[in-house]
């Protein structure tokens, strides 16, 4: 650079692209694009991030929804295994097995809800029951002995009677249906025979026939084909009226005694005096010296 006086005044020279000719320099332009420089890397910078940061979600997404996942394949079946303890063992025509715990509790539980009705209908309960009631209105008691005491008695000379039929029911349905060789309705089929056995022994030909003709069903065969629904009522029938035949047959000594009673009472001119009071005494001793309870229960128990 060179300097030059002109007319007094200093003047600074123009660097020599000026003074050839050439276009002045552009200092803002320069530093623009200075700056544009120093912006690029950082600008570069965040764009790979973003395109990473998207990368990475994609994958995500795909591995999320196993479009990545390696194809494996299927898990074969397993059998399945027998339960150890079932807690329900009932088949269905099929073969028998031993029946549970909880299927023993159940069918006990079930015996002892319907145990009352069929000690009523099926055993020699209601004709024993029915003799002892007549036995006691004959006497002319009216509370003694109690109707517990009757019921005690009629259901203990039952259970005796019944015995040998209980008997014969454990040993061929209950036992083998406890050790799995029958099915229930097997055991079932098989108690029923001891019974049906007992029960028809005990019954009239004309009550099966009468309870028949009501249910307008054909006549059996034989007694030994009568179905249940038919046996148990005719039974019970049968059963009422062989206690009646013994009630009367109790009921006529002890009524002679009352009609001699009163006979003598009347010849006496004792009219307003009550024979009961009178005859009782003399029944109740002609009762305990032939021992009548004995003869009752020796009689119901011989009819069996």
């Amino acid at each position: 650079m060179s300097t030059l006086v002109d007319g007094g005044s200093l003047r600074r020279a123009r660097p020599f692209a000026a003074a050839a000719g050439g276009p002045p320099p552009a200092p803002a332009a320069n530093s623009s694009a200075r700056r544009d420089r120093a912006r690029s890397p950082r600008t570069r910078g965040l764009l790979l991030t973003v395109l990473a940061l998207a990368v990475a979600v994609v994958l995500v997404v795909l591995a999320a929804t196993g479009a990545l996942a390696a194809p494996t394949d299927p898990t074969p079946p397993t059998d399945p295994t027998a339960p150890r303890d079932p807690a329900l063992d009932i088949t269905v025509d099929g073969e028998p097995v031993a029946p549970s715990t909880s299927v023993v509790v159940l069918l006990g539980i079930t015996l002892l809800s319907v145990a009352p009705s069929l000690l009523l209908m099926m055993t020699s309960f209601t004709k024993i029951f029915v003799v002892l009631a007549l036995t006691r209105n004959a006497l002319g008691l009216q509370g003694v002995p109690p109707n517990q005491v009757l019921a005690g008695l009629a259901l203990f000379l039952s259970i005796f009677i019944m015995f040998p039929i209980l008997g014969d029911i454990n040993a061929i349905a209950v036992q083998p249906y406890l050790a799995g060789d029958l099915t229930f309705t097997a055991a079932l089929d098989t108690a029923a025979d001891p019974l049906r056995t007992f029960m028809l022994g005990q019954t009239r030909e004309e009550d099966i026939a009468l309870l028949t003709r009501a249910a307008e069903m054909p006549n059996p065969a034989s007694p030994e084909t009568t179905p249940m629904q038919t046996l148990i009522p005719a039974f019970m029938l049968s059963e009422l009226r062989a206690g009646f035949v013994i009630g009367f047959v109790i009921f006529v000594p002890f009524l002679v005694i009352d009609l001699v009673t009163s006979a003598v009472l009347m010849s006496m001119g004792m009219m307003m005096l009550p024979p009961v009071m009178i005859s009782l005494p003399f029944k109740i001793l002609l009762f305990v010296l032939v021992d009548g309870w004995g003869l009752i229960v020796t009689t119901l128990v011989g009819s069996y």
